[in-house]
């Protein structure tokens, strides 16, 4: 139907972006985003336990 004389529709597309190099946590950063991972982890554990507990105190004291 067209005639491509400058080659459109052959070109290579262009190559995609080369992911970015990220540094590697040292052992001690390693050590630390554990203790911070398990300290969250433990807390989503623990405070909606104690969020009830509060609650329910402060419900307490309203109802006499």
């Amino acid at each position: 139907m067209y005639r491509d004389v400058e080659g459109y529709y052959r070109q290579q597309p262009e190559p995609p972006p080369r992911k970015p190099e990220y540094r590697q946590l040292s052992e001690r950063e390693q050590k630390v985003l554990i203790w911070v991972l398990a300290f969250n982890a433990v807390l989503a554990l623990v405070a909606p336990i104690g969020g009830a507990t509060v609650i329910s105190a402060v419900l307490a004291l309203f109802q006499g």
